[in-house]
């Protein structure tokens, strides 16, 4: 029988190191979904103790997702909550270049269209770096950066 490149082969001795790779694949891709989502929720909490109203949390279109949006006093704010455990390789707030910007950007203009806002309020990008305490490795550190970029 002669085999084509569409053909899939399987080796069934190899099938439950498979399922075993995949299962703790699953496992640590939950983990680190549920650690995301914690520090999303303490950074939510972080905020409204600095006087912020959430309005949306985890926005998503198919330009990218936006963690918090919220308002302070008259401007509405797109908030990227970045998670670090050690700073040694920098923290958090470094991860959110160029391209991610962008994505943030899209995502906060179809976010706009979608509310179907009669006038565009004032909106600012900021990030929000968060770290494990030096002192208390249960505890969370912020590092807040109110207009961390600009439109371009």
């Amino acid at each position: 029988m002669r085999r084509s490149a569409n053909d899939i082969h399987f080796n069934p001795a190899t099938l439950p190191m498979q399922a075993s790779i995949m299962r703790r694949l699953i496992r640590r891709q939950s983990s680190t979904q549920q650690i995301g989502q914690l520090v999303e929720d303490k950074a939510l909490l972080y905020l409204k103790k600095h006087g912020l109203k959430p309005i949306c949390r985890n926005y998503r279109c198919r330009a990218g997702e936006i963690d918090l949006i919220m308002n302070d006093r008259q401007a509405l704010v797109f908030i990227e909550v970045r998670f670090r455990q050690q700073t040694k390789y920098g923290s958090g707030a470094d991860t959110v270049d160029y391209r991610k910007q962008q994505k943030l950007i899209l995502t906060a203009q179809h976010f706009l269209l979608s509310q179907h806002y009669s006038e565009w309020p004032a909106c600012r990008f900021d990030v929000l770096a968060a770290t494990r305490s030096s002192q208390d490795k249960t505890s969370l550190q912020f590092d807040w950066i109110k207009n961390a970029f600009d439109l371009q």
